[in-house]
């Protein structure tokens, strides 16, 4: 906040606060406009005066420093010394201040001793230094929140940022691979992986900028891969993928599902017909269920997920926190991942 709307709020709330007074005083019984003028706004302003004396010098210059034993010093020098002071002023306004009631409902009034008054404002000025303290306190309790929410903020976002970088080497590497092995083989389906890749890049670069994407896009984007994938198995790549919901106005954050896709077809086999890999996305409202399964190799024995899963897993944790469950099955022959997501 600016400095001049601190200022301003401030005296708003001091402004406020003697407003009120005067209005329930003078609500309750009739008192001179002199009295109420010596007795809220001048003794108020040196009650303030106290505040601001304790709130912008004393803890920043004593007790923030942790020196205690001089900062308690100031503290009841300040007191002591305003309590005489006020007791000059009172002497000065005696009829206002120091002439009080014997009684209810008596008319005679007796002045008011040194000792009593003295007192009385002793405990009115350590009110005033407790209320600073209070409020400088609690200033600096939400700065710090505010900060410590700032750092945090960056820190996610760096990270994001990180996962995020290893995804695009990731996805490339393993679709050059597999580009690769058609160009070696000699393959007619080599321009059209390398024109598929071009369109999934193309999406990669341009529409994955921003921290959710439109979930239509999104499996388009799956769809290009696994045509990648069946150009690269020569047509022979078998994926049962169905799609149901309302999946328009729905948003995604992007690039979370292809892992899973990306380890079906290289962890698990995809040219045997008769069990083909299996990936629904269902959409309901604002409710996302993917499920992928694939029948494994028997010789396969790497390790499933790599830097994909694990990535996609802190992806999840930062991004959809509480609002995912993600379970994965690895069995004998199958492997089986299941996501559900509120979008």
């Amino acid at each position: 906040m600016k400095k001049s709307w601190q200022i301003f709020w401030h005296v708003f709330v001091w402004v406020c606060i003697i407003t009120f007074f005067l209005v329930i005083i003078q609500s309750s019984h009739v008192m001179p406009v002199k009295s109420m003028v010596v007795n809220i706004v001048l003794f108020g302003a040196i009650n303030i005066s106290i505040f601001y004396l304790n709130y912008l010098i004393f803890i920043p210059q004593f007790l923030n420093k942790k020196r205690f034993s001089v900062y308690i010093a100031a503290v009841v020098i300040t007191i002591v010394v305003y309590g005489l002071a006020k007791y000059g002023v009172g002497s000065v306004f005696k009829e206002e201040v120091l002439m009080h009631t014997k009684g209810p409902n008596s008319i005679k009034t007796a002045p008011l001793g040194f000792w009593p008054f003295f007192l009385s404002t002793l405990f009115t000025s350590t009110i005033f230094v407790l209320l600073s303290i209070l409020l400088k306190f609690s200033v600096d309790w939400f700065l710090n929140e505010r900060i410590q929410r700032d750092l945090e903020n960056q820190r996610l976002t760096a990270e994001l940022a990180f996962l995020k970088s290893q995804i695009n080497p990731h996805f490339l590497f393993n679709s050059l691979n597999s580009i690769y092995s058609l160009a070696y083989q000699q393959s007619e389906n080599t321009p059209g992986a390398i024109l598929k890749l071009s369109e999934i890049m193309r999406y990669m670069l341009y529409e994955c900028n921003d921290n959710k994407v439109d979930l239509s896009k999104e499996l388009q984007y799956l769809q290009n891969y696994i045509d990648l994938q069946k150009i690269r198995f020569g047509n022979k790549a078998y994926i049962d993928f169905k799609v149901d919901g309302q999946v328009a106005d729905q948003k995604i954050v992007p690039l979370l599902l292809i892992a899973f896709i990306e380890n079906a077809f290289k962890h698990g086999i995809a040219n045997d017909a008769t069990v083909p890999i299996t990936l629904f996305i269902n959409v309901n409202q604002q409710h996302l269920q993917f499920y992928i399964q694939n029948k494994k190799h028997t010789n396969n024995r790497d390790a499933i997920g790599g830097i994909g899963l694990s990535n996609v897993k802190r992806r999840l944790d930062l991004l959809y926190p509480g609002k995912y469950n993600l379970d994965i099955r690895d069995e004998i022959d199958t492997y089986t991942c299941e996501l559900s997501l509120v979008l």
